[in-house]
């Protein structure tokens, strides 16, 4: 059941990012570039899923022990920002504006084929892969 419910959220999530134009990397860019030709339809997606996500997470994940069809909620733990959540939030900003997409949409878009998008995760895999080295790495 677990499985079923996660298959139907990321399916929903999947195709909330094409609806939105949130997995088309012009559209993207076209929001980040607040100095040229701005298109801010992208904030009242962003300002949409806050209105949805915010009261679901109080009257939801707060008042609940645990959740439906799982042991436990899986929150951070960690409160602070530290040096790796700061250059983590830096390179992945940095991708999302020069490629105009990020993870979640680039999973999506594996569908249409494009080679840059395989390129992109491709490029994210080993990003991941590095970051993993360096978290281990003890000079």
């Amino acid at each position: 059941m677990q499985l079923l419910i996660a298959l139907f959220c990321g399916v929903l999530f999947g195709v909330g990012l094409l609806v939105s134009q949130m997995a088309n990397p012009d559209k993207v860019l076209s929001f980040l570039d607040i100095s040229g030709h701005w298109d801010p339809s992208l904030l009242l997606v962003m300002a949409s899923a806050l209105l949805v996500y915010v009261p679901g997470y109080l009257l939801l994940v707060r008042r609940r022990e645990k959740p439906l069809v799982a042991e436990d909620f899986s929150l951070p733990q960690k409160r602070q920002i530290d040096k790796p959540l700061l250059l983590g939030a830096v390179v992945f900003g940095t991708g999302w504006g020069l490629a105009g997409i990020c993870p979640g949409p680039a999973v999506v878009n594996l569908s249409g084929g494009d080679v840059k998008i395989f390129a992109f995760i491709a490029f994210m895999l080993a990003g991941m892969w590095c970051s993993g080295l360096i978290s281990r790495w003890k000079p």
